[in-house]
């Protein structure tokens, strides 16, 4: 579990295919903490540390995960939003989340604005059910608030911080980004299906 505050980005340094997953070298100013067997979430995919080097770490996104993450897009000297898991007692700053990406939504307009700025996305409208205006969304492993929902489409604010601390700053319209909806609204979802039914 992760709360969906980046503590940092890791840059891929290697890239292994391995049948139909794929094992991604990374440096990482972190990586002499980690351990094998520890949960890191990478982008928002929750990925299983295997090997620690001096200064890189490997983890392994299986088939499933680059299908439904923008992982397998992935290039040498790209950067991705790393966090360890949550430690039980440990302020919660972001939101519940699971490292598990729903599915992959598309910048389609970035406005600077002053002291901010705006990231417009599309997102599958199968999803729109767990959509709400002002709740939480997880996007590219960072937590943030959605504003202006449609069926297939929301914004989010970033602030200063939050653009130089992630990924955020690389992302061009056009570009993929991993979603893992608010694990509650999905809770309520299920229990609605299941009591009409």
């Amino acid at each position: 579990m992760f709360t969906g505050i980046i503590e940092s980005m890791a840059k891929i340094i290697g890239i292994t295919p391995k049948g139909s997953n794929i094992t991604f070298r990374l440096a990482s100013t972190l990586a002499s903490e980690f351990k094998p067997d520890q949960s890191i979430s990478h982008n928002g995919c929750c990925l299983t540390v295997e090997v620690v080097g001096d200064a890189w770490y490997e983890v392994t996104a299986i088939d499933e995960t680059l299908k439904k993450s923008n992982l397998g897009l992935c290039k040498i000297n790209d950067y991705l939003n790393i966090e360890r898991s949550m430690q039980l007692g440990a302020r919660l700053d972001g939101h519940l989340v699971q490292g598990h990406v729903d599915g992959v939504g598309t910048c389609v307009a970035i406005e600077p604005l002053d002291g901010s700025t705006l990231f417009s996305f599309n997102y599958p409208e199968a999803f729109k059910k767990l959509m709400v205006e002002k709740g939480s969304i997880c996007l590219n492993g960072i937590s943030l608030t959605v504003f202006n929902c449609t069926d297939n489409f929301f914004t989010v604010g970033i602030i200063p911080y939050t653009l130089s601390h992630t990924n955020m700053s690389a992302l061009k319209i056009g570009d993929p980004v991993n979603l893992e909806f608010d694990i509650l609204g999905k809770y309520v979802q299920r229990n609605l299906i299941n009591h009409v039914s």
